[in-house]
């Protein structure tokens, strides 16, 4: 009988409120997931950015300290150096990496055949193993790796040591960073190239137009949405970089290769300054969150739809 009446109720429900509980049934345990392990650890992290928790005291055991890591943060030195250097790596990196996949992306399409195999090998450094990327880079930046070798090869008296060079480390993983990322934003232009409407560049050509005429005044516009998505994404990752240099420099030498992540990951896990650490964090969500929205207002005067 009380499957009969469960029976009853679930069909005098209309057919679209059926068919809506059952797709937020699928929905749920993806929900409970984002619930749990998104959004409860950064309202924890919001609340513990306002105490002095070392968490190896157990959970609870805290002092409200108001603002003061926010406050202290500005006159940390390794803050400033992170904050300094994660700007100069997003910097560099950024227009680079789009810079040299939209060129390639239009010699691919127009000058390359098998263009399917040359954009999976681009990719492949983009989806490999980030520590064992990060691990052959730094046996090519050692003292007989090719790039070493390769610089002694060109009339170069003293080649820096690069990853053990103050002022060479940073660009060192720039460098290697760039490689890594421009394999990815190759193939997102290749795709939008192919799908750029072929009509406009035979009225060019029939006009006289010539390739750079063409590159600078037809694909370069066209292709402004996906240049404002790359920028985008290029941004946010670049802002969160933590593996090449967990990986190739620890941060050294000196505050040199020091970002936010990583400084953020040996605040909260080598120093046990969780409240401290979570702060930072959230100065960096508030840093991306201002550059993203600086950027999606001003899309309306250069990205055309």
């Amino acid at each position: 009988m009380k499957e009969k009446t469960q029976k009853s109720l679930w069909l005098r429900l209309k057919p679209q409120t059926r068919t809506d509980i059952t797709g937020y049934g699928f929905l749920l345990p993806n929900l409970i997931g984002s619930f749990l392990f998104t959004f409860l650890p950064v309202v924890f992290s919001l609340v513990i950015s306002f105490t002095d928790w070392d968490y190896t005291k157990g959970i609870g055991n805290w002092n409200v300290v108001g603002i003061k890591n926010y406050i202290d943060m500005w006159s940390d030195e390794w803050f400033r150096a992170s904050l300094l250097n994660t700007l100069i790596f997003t910097v560099a990196v950024v227009p680079i990496t789009i810079f040299l996949a939209l060129v390639l992306g239009v010699l691919i399409d127009k000058y390359c055949f098998g263009k399917l195999p040359i954009r999976l090998a681009m990719l492949m450094p983009y989806i490999s193993n980030c520590v064992a990327v990060a691990i052959v880079w730094v046996m090519m930046y050692s003292s007989f790796g090719p790039v070493t070798q390769l610089c002694k090869l060109l009339g170069i008296q003293n080649v820096p040591q690069w990853l053990a060079d103050y002022k060479w480390a940073l660009p060192a993983v720039i460098l290697m960073t760039i490689w890594s990322n421009v394999g990815y934003s190759t193939l997102i232009y290749t795709s939008a190239i192919q799908a750029l409407p072929q009509d406009v560049y035979e009225a060019a050509d029939i006009d006289g137009a010539g390739a750079l005429t063409r590159f600078f005044r037809l694909t370069v516009p066209l292709l402004s949405p996906t240049t404002f998505f790359l920028i985008i994404t290029n941004i946010i990752t670049s802002f969160q970089v933590f593996a090449p240099i967990q990986i190739m420099t620890r941060g050294g030498p000196g505050t040199s290769t020091y970002v936010l992540v990583y400084y953020i990951y040996t605040s909260a896990f080598s120093y046990y300054k969780m409240g401290y650490a979570s702060a930072m964090a959230w100065i960096l969500f508030i840093l991306i969150f201002i550059v993203t929205m600086i950027q999606w207002r001003g899309q309306k005067k250069w990205v055309g739809y």
